[in-house]
């Protein structure tokens, strides 16, 4: 589904990652962890095309991303949903249309009740007139879920979505992943927070990636 073979990264004349190879099968669920500035954004970025490798080979969807117009790109994103740390919304938009801007941009159309059932499903359900500026960091990380995820993509990318919340909080966000990987979505989520890393593998088997000296292992037990 998302492949990387031998692959670099350089930024400002240095290599922040080095020899990436691994996979992300399909219905998997990662964490990728690391000390800030290790390039855990960075690797996210690689994920959905938003940067290309210096060195090495991605692969989405079977096909490397070298080889993509940018037409092509723009379809391969539309199967895969990002959730960004700092959420960003148009203020003077709903909640309802903010989440549904992604269907715009592909010329896609959802329903009411699909529409009122996402939100619902969410926590969201009676705030689809809400303006963004009104919304706290939970609301906005859970309206940022449900717009990733209206498109129905097969891989769900989150950097950090538990970076501006309380422990209670961060809790319910992690039960909507799970939830979605459940129902066969690839989850990636870039954490600091071993915390929550631990909570998930009361619920679900996942992988651990770490970036370390530019590289990324697979962790052991002591998480």
């Amino acid at each position: 589904m998302i492949a990387f073979d031998n692959v670099a990264y350089s930024y400002g004349g240095g290599e922040l990652l080095s020899e990436v190879s691994l996979r992300l099968a399909p219905g998997s669920f990662h964490f990728l962890t690391g000390p800030s500035g290790a390039g855990k954004s960075t690797f996210l970025k690689l994920c959905y095309a938003e940067l290309l490798p210096t060195a090495g080979r991605v692969t989405l969807f079977d096909r490397e991303v070298r080889s993509l117009s940018r037409d092509d790109i723009a379809r391969t994103r539309r199967r895969i949903g990002v959730v960004h740390q700092d959420v960003q919304f148009l203020d003077h938009l709903p909640l309802a249309a903010n989440v549904t801007l992604p269907l715009t941009v592909s010329d896609r159309e959802s329903s009411a009740s699909d529409l009122a059932d996402l939100l619902g499903w969410v926590g969201l359900g009676q705030m689809a007139d809400a303006l963004p500026p009104s919304l706290s960091g939970g609301e906005r990380q859970r309206a940022a879920i449900a717009r990733a995820v209206i498109i129905d993509p097969d891989v769900i990318l989150a950097d950090e979505p538990t970076g501006n919340v309380d422990w209670e909080m961060s809790l319910r966000l992690l039960t909507l992943l799970v939830e979605l990987n459940r129902m066969g979505k690839t989850i990636l989520i870039a954490t600091h927070d071993l915390n929550l890393i631990r909570s998930a593998k009361s619920q679900v088997a996942a992988r651990v990636l770490r970036i370390r000296n530019r590289r990324i292992q697979l962790a052991g037990a002591d998480l």
